[in-house]
């Protein structure tokens, strides 16, 4: 039977239910299971001095370090001051926190629970805005729970199974030399670990990850040797917002678990009269090798895999449904349906991804839509998809692949409670005529470019160079002038960078600013053929897919700087008037220069007669402003004939 325990007599021990327990003293709340212990702080519901098997995983507390906690940068929220509820029931207990800002309308609930057997912490996030009077607050902008330790036994970043790097140690930060933003040169110590086995550069950057991240975390050893992990296991991601390919911190040194955020230029969401959403749940989990459910276990890796294993929508979802009522705003089972659908995808489409998204808005851009979720599958085979446990509701369908031009589209998908909806769909590809030729491979990244996900082989790690801060990688020495491609003989990987910059520099190795590489060429070749159809009436397609561009307006789609706004021109052989492009403030992502190859996806579509192209040698120029901080990042470019 459940119970709700308002706290309000000080110091008793509240109860004991199936040994999860739960005490109070003037200060604290304490929560215990076999495994785990925590205080949870009474004047801010900040997590402190955590302890699994006895091992303090939060190290020391210094400022906010040494706490697990939920702030707001973006100052979009805050906490003014919180009350507590516990909740308590057969196996499990739980607080409920609270911060009701009556004066403003801003309501934030932060929720965390803990079970009999589990060695995890369930955290949910609750955000309400009502103020009839001033309708309209902004943008939600960021939003955060951290696992911020100070000290403790970790050793390791772990953001998935292919980038993971030993921690730099402190004599490395002592004698760092900034290069950007939270971007710093650590080669000034090159007897450090990182460094040794990583790179010379460190970023918090360097560990970010797209949102079909399923665990990230931390990873050490215990006072006897044993290995241990910390983990935020991503469960559920259906009430964040952007998308499969949204980019966002995972692992610095803090484990960070993002509710919102305007980071690689994601749309971020209005807070108007009535916002109301709840994130979450997410599992805040912790192993060791001696867990009676793993095997021996000695590796970052099988660690992480161990977490892995809870990143299931359905997994622990019975229990969710029990604690609905203690979390508002938390869709319960039967409140859910399912999804199917038969796709026939083009030929040659590999890596099929399947989503449910925001009705009539791009999957990137669903925090158009506040009460809007989002829910995918990245292993489509043979074009069944298969999606349970999705909100009632209307949705978008998209189906995007590796190695085609565009999505399938489809809108008013619905999705009744306790009931599966089923579509059967074939997609017809983009076509503009004959392609007569393409640069890069369709898949929403400027990953197969150089730099891209071309491996650093100087450090053991070989991490994707696009890992690595920018500057480590000389654009004017490896591309004087900037690139030349011809098609047919140069190669993607080696012959066309992974981000087209405006100007270089400087950097730590470069105190000079370069600006004679915004104009980049291709050069192709018109066979005697296909110029016989090059006449009046035949019309060529010229599309480019950006995976990001970067104005002046950063990642806050304002219109600030001297180019929030800019021009990619592309000028076909003599033709004295360029082919026009204007990258808007609202389109602007920093990413390259931010670790990424994948933010704010573009594309556009030139059409121009086949009189501007001739028999033999032609030449393309793509144009950027000269000597402006701007830049844009290449998915694929391909031109077709019709």
């Amino acid at each position: 039977m459940k119970s709700l325990l308002l706290l309000s007599v000080f110091g008793i021990a509240l109860s004991a239910v199936n040994a999860v327990t739960v005490n109070e003293t003037a200060s604290i709340y304490t929560f215990a299971n076999d495994r785990i212990s925590f205080n949870v702080v009474k004047k801010n519901g900040y997590i402190q001095n955590l302890l699994f098997d006895g091992i303090s995983v939060l190290g020391t507390l210094s400022g906010n370090a040494g706490q697990v906690y939920t702030d707001f940068p973006s100052n979009g929220f805050a906490l003014v001051g919180t009350s507590a509820e516990i909740v308590q029931g057969n196996g499990y207990a739980g607080i409920v926190l609270t911060d009701n800002d009556t004066t403003s309308g801003s309501l934030v609930q932060r929720s965390w629970f803990l079970r009999d057997g589990e060695t995890g912490l369930h955290s949910f996030v609750r955000l309400a805005y009502h103020n009839s009077t001033v309708p309209s607050k902004g943008a939600l902008g960021e939003v955060r729970t951290m696992f911020r330790p100070n000290g403790g036994p970790w050793t390791t970043l772990v953001t998935n199974a292919e980038q993971w790097a030993p921690l730099p140690g402190s004599a490395a930060f002592a004698e760092q030399v900034q290069v950007q933003d939270a971007t710093w040169y650590l080669g000034l110590t090159p007897d450090d670990a990182y460094v040794q086995q990583e790179s010379d550069y460190w970023t918090k950057y360097t560990f970010a990850d797209n949102q079909t991240n399923k665990a990230h975390g931390l990873y050490g050893h215990s006072s006897d040797g044993s290995p241990v992990g910390a983990w935020w296991v991503v469960n559920q991601k259906d009430t964040f917002f952007g998308g499969p390919y949204h980019v966002d911190l995972m692992v610095d040194g803090i484990i960070y678990n993002k509710q919102s955020t305007g980071h690689g230029g994601a749309t971020s969401p209005n807070i108007t009269d009535g916002f109301d959403r709840t994130f979450g749940p997410q599992f805040l989990y912790f192993n060791r090798a001696s867990n009676a459910r793993l095997p021996v276990c000695y590796s970052a890796l099988d660690l992480l895999a161990d977490a892995e294993r809870y990143a299931d929508p359905a997994w622990n979802a019975e229990f969710y449904d029990e604690i609905a009522t203690h979390v508002p705003g938390y869709v319960p089972s039967s409140s859910r349906g399912s999804f199917s659908a038969v796709v026939q995808v083009p030929d040659g489409a590999s890596d099929v991804v399947a989503i449910l998204s925001a009705n009539g808005v791009h999957f990137q851009d669903s925090a158009e839509d506040i009460s809007a979720y989002q829910y995918w599958v990245t292993d489509v085979r043979d074009g069944v998809v298969n999606i349970d446990r999705v909100k009632a509701g209307t949705y978008r369908l998209t189906v995007s692949a590796n190695g085609t031009f565009g999505d399938y589209v489809q809108d008013n998908i619905v999705v009744e409670p306790k009931s599966n909806t089923f579509v059967k769909a074939a997609w017809v590809p983009e076509s503009a005529g004959t392609e007569l030729w393409r640069i890069g491979v369709p898949d929403k990244t400027a990953g197969e470019f150089k730099n891209g996900w071309e491996r650093d082989t100087a450090h053991p790690r070989q991490p994707s160079k696009y890992r690595i801060y920018w500057g480590a990688w000389d654009f004017p020495n490896e591309f004087p002038g900037g690139v030349n491609f011809t098609v047919g003989q140069s190669v993607e990987g080696s012959d066309w960078n992974y981000v087209h910059w405006s100007q270089y520099g400087p950097t730590y190795t470069r105190n000079d600013t370069v600006t004679d590489i915004n104009r980049w060429s291709i050069n192709f070749h018109i066979d005697s053929l296909t110029a016989q159809r090059l006449t009046e009436d035949s019309v060529v397609t010229f599309t480019i897919q950006l995976a990001a561009a970067k104005t002046t307006a950063g990642n806050t789609d304002a219109d600030q700087g001297g180019f929030a706004s800019f021009p990619i021109n592309t000028y076909v052989n003599d033709e004295a008037s360029p082919l026009a492009w204007t990258i808007q403030p609202y389109d602007s992502s920093s990413c390259g220069e931010r670790s990424a190859i994948s933010c704010h996806l573009l594309t556009n579509k030139f059409q121009f007669p086949g009189t501007w192209l001739k028999e033999g040698d032609n030449r393309f120029v793509l144009e950027l402003p000269q000597a402006a901080p701007v830049y844009v990042q290449y998915d694929a470019l391909r031109l077709e004939l019709q």
